[in-house]
């Protein structure tokens, strides 16, 4: 008879067999100290703009960050699956996100000349597929979800892995034959990532939020606050509010277009000047005190679109004024040192003038009718193919200044009461509304007295309600219980899995390096032989063997190299606890114990040393 195998214990993590390839000096073409530390800390290497390699120590925080999304996914019920990243246009084109997404949608053709995408998300290949399947309402809900990479051909990659052309992504969609079973998913959904994000150790916000090309009703950022984030969140100091900037409303705001003129109408040459800045600056007066007014052209004005916008998922539904049928242009007017918001723009235009589809154009076609850069609201406020709304802040008396309608020239001391005469009191022509962006200081939305304050952030998940978007233009349909057709209600919810390591990192580092949560650190714990050889090197191996079996993630600094080069390796990578084992402590039976966030080290008996660490690890 052949001997019983014992089980063997599995080989140590040593940092001498694995890439580690840390660095002093800070790489010139890193901008953010989360690019800059994975970097230096040997986590990512750029292959190319945009794409990077994860090295075994990144690989392993980013796992560890999947790890616990897929817990907390099939908490909840949602299976996991994976789909192709190539995807067929004509897909895309169902859904016209072939146009929506843009130069940003990777296209390419295969050998026989077929129209290919690299997917940047999966709402159309998973709509696709559920519609194969499921066809009876006692299939539903279904949640699905995967975690793949994504493409996105970035016009300009920066800041590491927060804007790049490929990134891992856990992306899930549910299907539903009503909305209160879509309520109670989204719910989950929402509950799950608060989950998520704490467990990796993430300080986040939820904010209100658009959907953006995805489409869709209510939505949800999760966001982590980050000084060299691209996103601008809005609470409010009452911490009742919050918002990205795209979504933030505002309290109510007073612009009556009503004022006394203050001066006579004066046309003023104002010559090869592209911008608001430079013209206040020629003219002597600020931004505040100008018009920015924009033009939009209007396609699909008409009832018919405007309601098949409605069923795919589109802005709300609201009062209506039926004055014009289907204006040519809708005017923006806002302050000069204010951002016309597109959102709530489209919004606000759709309720007050029954408009579709707004687009900013500056064509040749657009430049014969208008002067842009130079148009003023009264060119706006004559024409019968036009419909204008203002900003409140705009909709003031008071010295303004703004476009003659003529190229190279404004004019100031304009007045709406005098210069657009009677367009004023048509609500079919002119409507205040809210259609900028809220900015630092702005009154909150609940009207309690609150003031927004304004902070900059990272995506780091979003939850949609996408309703019927999808499901319309791909014909998915499920039959109820009286055998009718119906169309599912959907939802989409993603978090990207990168961000999650780019959030940690810049919520939580200092001058030596990152400081890792416990939860996703590439390692738990270091253990540092001062010189790894005799009585010492058998300390650390049965120390290492001891907190593996307790469940600590370590790895053993076997490398012949200076205690300081190590330590400064250590801080740098961010390993949450340090075990350092040196002949001095060994005499009295001690090591010593530093966590990665405190000030000096502490003494630690050797049996003591695993419910020391695991102490550490969980405070």
């Amino acid at each position: 008879m052949m001997a019983a195998q014992t089980e063997k214990e599995p080989p140590a993590m040593r940092w001498s067999q694995t890439l580690i390839p840390t660095q002093k000096e800070t790489p010139a073409d890193a901008q953010i100290i989360s690019h800059q530390l994975m970097i230096r800390a040997g986590l990512i290497r750029q292959l190319t703009a945009g794409a990077y390699d994860f090295l075994p120590l990144g690989w392993r925080a980013l796992h560890k960050a999947m790890k616990i999304v897929r817990e907390e996914m099939d908490a909840i019920g949602a299976s996991e699956i994976l789909l192709p990243a190539l995807q067929p246009m004509e897909l895309w084109q169902r859904s016209g996100r072939d146009v929506a997404y843009g130069e940003n949608l990777v296209k390419l053709k295969d050998r026989h000349g077929r129209a290919l995408v690299l997917g940047p998300t999966h709402e159309e290949v998973i709509t696709e597929l559920v519609q194969a399947y499921v066809s009876s309402y006692k299939q539903l809900p279904l949640s699905l979800y995967q975690i793949q990479t994504k493409f996105r051909d970035e016009f300009r990659p920066r800041f590491g892995l927060l804007r790049v052309r490929e990134f891992l992504m856990k992306d899930a969609y549910s299907f539903h034959a009503v909305s209160e079973s879509l309520d109670k998913t989204y719910d989950d959904f929402y509950k799950a990532y608060e989950r998520i994000f704490t467990r990796c150790g993430i300080p986040f916000v939820v904010v209100e939020a658009e959907s953006g090309p995805i489409g869709g009703s209510a939505s949800h950022e999760f966001m982590a606050a980050c000084t060299a984030g691209e996103d601008t969140i809005l609470t409010s100091d009452k911490g009742n509010y919050a918002a990205n900037v795209e979504k933030c409303e505002t309290g109510p705001r007073a612009g009556d277009l009503s004022g006394a003129p203050v001066g006579e109408l004066q046309k003023l040459h104002t010559p090869g000047l592209p911008g608001i800045d430079d013209v206040a600056k020629f003219l002597k007066t600020k931004p505040k005190n100008m018009l920015k007014t924009l033009v939009f052209s209007v396609r699909n004005g008409n009832p018919a679109a405007r309601g098949a916008e409605d069923a795919a998922g589109g802005p709300p539904s609201g009062p209506r004024t039926e004055n014009l049928s289907s204006p040519a242009y809708v005017v923006a007017v806002v302050r000069g040192d204010h951002d016309v918001n597109e959102a709530k723009l489209k919004q606000h235009a759709s309720a007050h003038f029954r408009v579709g589809h707004l687009e900013l154009i500056d064509s040749a076609e657009v430049r014969q009718n208008w002067a842009i850069g130079f148009v003023g609201p009264d060119e706006a406020a004559r024409r019968a193919d036009t419909v204008m709304l203002i900003d409140p802040d705009a909709a003031q008396g008071g010295f303004w200044v703004t476009g003659a309608n003529e190229i190279d020239h404004h004019v100031k001391y304009f007045n709406w009461f005098r210069d657009c005469g009677d367009a004023l009191a048509n609500p079919a022509k002119v409507a205040t509304a809210d259609i900028r962006n809220a900015v630092d200081g702005d009154p909150s939305p609940r009207n309690d007295g609150g003031v927004l304050k304004a902070s900059k952030g990272i995506e780091i998940g979003h939850v949609f309600k996408l309703g019927t978007k999808y499901s319309v233009a791909f014909d998915a349909h499920y039959l109820d219980d009286k055998g009718e057709s119906h169309p599912f209600i959907m939802g989409c919810y993603g978090i990207g899995i990168g961000r999650i390591l780019i959030a940690a990192v810049e919520s939580m580092h200092d001058e030596k390096g990152i400081v890792w949560p416990a939860a996703i650190a590439p390692f738990q714990c270091v253990i540092t032989p001062i010189k790894y050889d005799g009585e010492v090197k058998a300390a650390a191996d049965a120390l290492y063997s001891q907190l593996v079996a307790a469940g600590v993630d370590c790895i053993l600094d076997d490398r012949d190299a200076r205690p300081g080069f190590k330590f400064a390796d250590a801080d740098l990578i961010g390993f949450p606890v340090r075990v350092t084992i040196g002949d001095r402590g060994l005499k009295e039976g001690n090591v010593e114990i530093k966590k990665r966030t405190a000030t000096d080290p502490e003494m630690v008996a050797m049996d003591g040393v695993v419910q020391r660490v695991m102490a550490l690890l969980h405070t």
